[in-house]
């Protein structure tokens, strides 16, 4: 974080200041800000946020002891350290975010970039953050910080020395993305698609749209929308740009869009395809698996172009990407049993793509294994979705379709109405028992995908497998 006095930082977040004996209202902070004491050291700022589990005031002690100089916080602690007493800590956190990076982007070079979409939006984030960390300072969010304490933490981390920050915004209902990025006003905003995941949350597919769509109308004025040419709900966020006086960029597979893709191969090893950026065409050979991921690669190429990075750098940078994230299609194993963990998040596009590439990526003497969980926060469309996907790898010729868990049980079902009902849908209540069988099931030559929400937990399933076939 860039250095303020203590009295400028209560300043910024409203609070009343409550100094140590070690400190004075003059003392300069510029150390890391957290809200997991665990990850606190010397000179470092906490922020003290009441969980649904636990409460972060219980913490305050220990992130002194580790040397924060200041805990910002709801109630005084009994604690040696100054503390800043606020009304709501997380909307301490977003001031205090809101305030940095206005303050770093007026004294020059700083330019910000919003993601957003129902899938992709890690990954994508990841591959732009690696393009563009060639070219200047880059900060981007850990993992998945994209949420309402996860975003204000990454925009924490610019310095005067970042040229660019990398803002991913999720969210689970109306309102969410319109508050994190009106935090910094993204100089360039990517939606990458609107599909089903968190339709729950948000009461269908057009409330979905709509709220996307927050990112295009946080763009300031004069900047730049990068949008999805194929999925027709992105295109209709175009003359919301255009109503904010800000440029649209297209990507896709269309030919009319500014950067697309063609004749798209996938393996085992990566996915080949010749990419054109402003009518400039190259082959780019991407490691990360997946046809579904070229789209987000066209994302990342087309702000990564429109920011200055030259076509040519820009793919040359993608092509050192090994794998999207942990847990996101991360091939684990070895050459006799390849594991793909897949399993930190799904939706029903995201299930599909990962079946498909399954599909894809097997040669005919090797075995297709899926092995599912269920997709989280559907609401009302969970059955028929769940159902959708057992009917897909049915259809895709699966051999081996292994259900986990009460939540994904119609997934099992519905292969076995559609035709695995000789052994080769199964279904098992938890994790372990699903390991049981597969540590003896699996033979020389399979493929296995391990896909599901972070909530049903699979994730580390795939990990044990992974160590168990390497």
């Amino acid at each position: 974080m860039i250095s303020l006095t203590l009295t400028d930082l209560a300043g910024v977040i409203n609070g009343s200041l409550v100094l140590d004996g070690s400190a004075t209202a003059d003392t300069r902070v510029e150390g890391t800000v957290d809200t997991d004491s665990r990850n606190i050291g010397p000179g470092d700022i906490f922020v003290a946020k009441p969980g649904e589990t636990t409460d972060g005031h219980r913490f305050v002690p220990t992130a002194a002891s580790q040397g924060a100089l200041v805990a910002i916080v709801e109630h005084v602690v009994e604690a040696s350290i100054s503390q800043i007493v606020v009304q709501n800590t997380v909307e301490a956190l977003a001031d205090l975010a809101r305030e940095v990076v206005g303050r770093v982007r007026a004294r020059g070079q700083l330019r910000v970039v919003g993601i957003t979409g129902s899938n992709g939006k890690t990954t994508t984030k990841n591959m732009l953050a690696h393009i563009l960390a060639a070219d200047g300072d880059t900060v981007s969010p850990h993992a998945s910080f994209n949420n309402e304490v996860g975003a204000p933490l990454t925009m924490l981390r610019v310095t005067d020395d970042t040229k660019y920050l990398v803002s991913e915004f999720g969210a689970s209902g109306p309102g969410e993305i319109a508050k994190l990025a009106g935090l910094v006003a993204p100089d360039v905003g990517i939606v990458l698609m609107v599909g089903m995941a968190h339709a729950g949350g948000f009461g269908g597919i057009e409330e979905t749209f709509r709220a996307k769509s927050e990112l295009v109308r946080a763009v300031r004025s004069g900047g730049l929308a990068v949008l999805n040419a194929d999925d027709g709900r992105v295109v209709a966020m175009s003359p919301i740009a255009q109503e904010n006086d800000v440029a649209v960029r297209w990507f896709g597979h269309a030919a009319k869009a500014d950067v697309h893709a063609s004749d798209v191969e996938v393996t085992g090893e990566g996915t080949l395809c010749t990419v054109s950026v402003d009518g400039v065409s190259a082959q780019l050979r991407l490691r990360v698996l997946g046809a579904h991921h070229v789209m987000n690669a066209l994302a990342a190429l087309a702000a990564a172009t429109a920011l200055g990075v030259s076509g040519k750098d820009a793919i040359h940078r993608l092509e050192q990407v090994e794998i999207a994230e942990r847990w996101r299609m991360q091939p684990l194993g070895s050459d006799r049993v390849r594991i793909i963990n897949d399993a930190y998040n799904a939706s029903p596009d995201s299930m599909s793509a990962a079946l498909r590439t399954l599909a894809q990526i097997t040669t005919p003497d090797q075995r297709r294994v899926a092995v599912l969980g269920a997709m989280s926060e559907l609401g009302e469309y969970a059955e028929e979705e769940h159902d959708r996907i057992g009917l897909l790898a049915v259809r895709l010729g699966i051999e081996r379709i292994v259900i986990i868990g009460d939540a994904a049980r119609r997934m099992f079902l519905e292969a076995v109405a559609q035709g695995s009902w000789d052994g080769e849908a199964v279904y098992f209540a938890d994790a372990d028992a699903a390991y049981d069988y597969l540590t003896t099931e699996l033979r020389d030559g399979d493929r296995v995908l391990v896909k599901s929400s972070n909530s049903a937990g699979l994730r580390f399933l795939g990990d044990r497998l992974g160590e168990f076939f390497s």
